[in-house]
């Protein structure tokens, strides 16, 4: 990393937290921004990466990298669907990372709504992984983040999803209750094969048969990293396009076929519920369009 500004920490900024000092120096940057750059890496105390909170004690060296331009190509443009006083709703597309990962390059969604919105402080409540489009909770602030990361621990919001599983399921509905973890052999994969299982829960209902794939929607109970993919490809139903868990047809499709499309909350401060909806992007339109027009033989 080739700092391009080298910094001092006062004595009189002893106590104060790394992102707020940050802002507070380099001037034209807001605190989400600041906490944006050491997310990524960017910031070095004393010639290492230190988390935003952490509690400065005055005297350490601060290499700041150039802040980053956060720009998005428009196919890659996230939605804003809904805005309230503590949080927002987005439709991300797919092939935007939502936080920024060692070995990752390029702007993620939550440094992209920092630059567009900087007075937010942008907390993203949960994730999806790169490919998979649809709608998602932004938190304005960590105290908002953390009551809608409660909210998702009480299961009081609805997470619904778009999903083509290869095959046709048996089941007109159902429940897939498999713990999940790292996979023993492969680590990038989740699975049932794990050392570290924790529990996982999906419910689902068959929308419709398409040609020999099944359209489902499925709503998470819990929400362990890719798990409505592993789920699925642990009942012998990879969905299309998901070459990662072992799909063999991806009917032209570069990504597994899922969409968050549909996401309900009592929003506070008054609770009241509300409720917003993500049609299917023209790729997995266009897909299920293909699987439909295949003939079973039925």
């Amino acid at each position: 990393m080739a700092p391009a500004r080298e910094l001092s920490v006062p004595a009189e900024a002893a106590g104060a937290r790394l992102d707020v000092w940050l802002a507070q120096v380099l001037g034209d940057v807001s605190r989400a921004a600041a906490a944006g750059l050491i997310d990524s890496g960017a910031v070095l105390v004393d010639g290492v990466v230190r988390p935003k909170g952490a509690r400065l004690a005055g005297g350490e060296r601060v290499w700041v990298e150039e802040v980053a331009d956060v720009t998005l190509a428009p196919s890659v443009e996230p939605r804003l669907t809904w805005e309230g006083e503590r949080f927002v709703v987005v439709d991300k597309p797919p092939g935007l990372v939502v936080h920024p990962a060692p070995g990752h390059r390029g702007v993620t969604l939550v440094e992209w709504l920092a630059g567009r919105y900087p007075d937010w402080d942008a907390k993203a409540v949960h994730r999806l992984d790169r490919d998979t489009s649809g709608l998602m909770l932004v938190a304005k602030g960590e105290a908002a983040q953390r009551e809608l990361q409660a909210a998702l621990r009480r299961r009081e919001v609805v997470r619904e999803y778009l999903a083509l599983a290869t095959g046709r399921l048996k089941s007109r509905t159902g429940t897939i209750d498999a713990p999940l973890g790292r996979d023993v052999r492969r680590r990038t994969r989740m699975s049932t094969r794990t050392d570290t299982p924790r529990d996982a829960r999906t419910h689902f209902d068959v929308e419709r048969f398409a040609g020999p794939h099944t359209l489902v929607r499925a709503r998470l109970e819990t929400g362990r990293t890719h798990q409505i993919r592993a789920h699925f490809a642990a009942i012998g139903h990879p969905l299309a396009g998901d070459r990662d868990y072992g799909a063999r047809d991806d009917l032209g499709l570069r990504r597994q076929f899922l969409h968050s499309a549909r996401l309900g909350l009592p929003a506070p401060p008054e609770g009241t519920w509300r409720e917003w909806e993500s049609a299917l992007p023209a790729d997995l339109a266009e897909a299920l369009a293909r699987a439909e027009s295949r003939d079973t033989g039925r």
